[in-house]
């Protein structure tokens, strides 16, 4: 299949899914969801204690892991049984003392809006010491449930350390779409680049900042990917455990506006086009679990990428 023929049945595959699919409400991001901080746009890893929001709703973090990962050394002296904390780098130094709602900043005490804890062993401030007390720009970006810290620039998927491979394995599973083999050119890709869920967000076509499952109120099965857009998403593709490749496009009607330069955008996991197109009968059949990866199309002509299906087998 040519390119033009393979956007022509994208197109009607979008009329298609817009004349069936329902508009999702606006969703609150779940209280229940994991908070997580991102450095420089990279994801700092938890071992054990996780970020958390109290019960006053001020987002708390593990302060040693994130003044490490910033450069700076933590120390922690007992006095009169109490517990003061000091972080330390070239520029700035803080001290504090846990069940207190107030830290020295550079000589200065500042007040928070709640105290300093000590929880699993790990002593948890107020996300607003970070900015103040290490001198770094934070943002709570309620979205995602993610802190921000310094940086926001995303990098591109070839910048984060991942190898491109040849893609001659992978060919057989592009037989049911060959026109996903060939880039914008119709020239033939010959790479392909693997990454996990857990790389994101990173730059592919536009922002990826997260992808992950929801079920419609009708039980109808899709994937809910957040990018950043000022136009629309680009089209997605499965590569399923019978290796098979499975269009999809984003619909249009379904995708939410954050408010801040973010969409949602949904894909159905399962579509009637697979008949229509492909003559797959028992399209319904489809899960989630059945998909071993979920590709992307881009505009650097060079390789294509694939994410890790994290929910495979499930």
């Amino acid at each position: 299949m040519s390119m033009k023929k393979w956007m022509l049945s994208l197109t009607a595959v979008t009329l298609l899914w817009g004349a069936t699919s329902t508009i999702p409400t606006t969703e609150a991001a779940s209280s229940t969801k994991p908070i997580e901080v991102l450095l420089n746009a990279k994801k700092i890893q938890f071992p054990d204690a996780k970020p958390f929001q109290d019960s006053n709703d001020y987002v708390m973090v593990p302060i040693r892991f994130v003044s490490e990962a910033l450069g700076a050394k933590v120390g922690w002296e007992k006095t009169d049984g109490q517990l003061a904390v000091s972080i330390k780098n070239d520029a700035h130094a803080v001290n504090m003392t846990v069940g207190q709602n107030t830290a020295t900043v550079d000589g200065q005490t500042k007040t928070y809006e709640t105290k300093i804890i000590l929880k699993q062993n790990r002593t948890f401030v107020p996300l607003r010491l970070v900015s103040e007390g290490l001198g770094q720009t934070v943002e709570w970006d309620k979205v995602s449930r993610w802190v921000w810290i310094g940086k926001k620039e995303i990098a591109a998927l070839e910048d984060t350390g991942h190898q491109a491979v040849s893609i001659e394995p992978y060919k057989k599973a592009f037989g049911s779409i060959p026109a996903l083999l060939n880039n914008s050119t119709d020239q033939p890709y010959d790479k392909i680049m693997v990454f996990k869920q857990s790389d994101l967000p990173i730059k592919l076509i536009r922002d990826v900042y997260s992808v992950e499952p929801y079920t419609s109120p009708k039980g109808v099965p899709y994937l809910k990917m957040r990018v950043k857009t000022k136009s629309t998403a680009g089209s997605i593709f499965f590569i399923t455990k019978n290796q098979n490749a499975r269009l999809r496009p984003p619909l249009r009607e379904m995708t939410q506006d954050n408010g801040d330069g973010t969409k949602m955008v949904y894909y159905p996991i399962y579509s009637s086009a697979d008949e229509l197109f492909h003559g797959i009968k028992n399209y319904k059949s489809l899960k989630l679990k059945d998909i071993e990866y979920i590709g992307f199309r881009l505009q650097a002509d060079s390789y294509i990428p694939l994410m890790v299906n994290p929910w495979k087998g499930n």
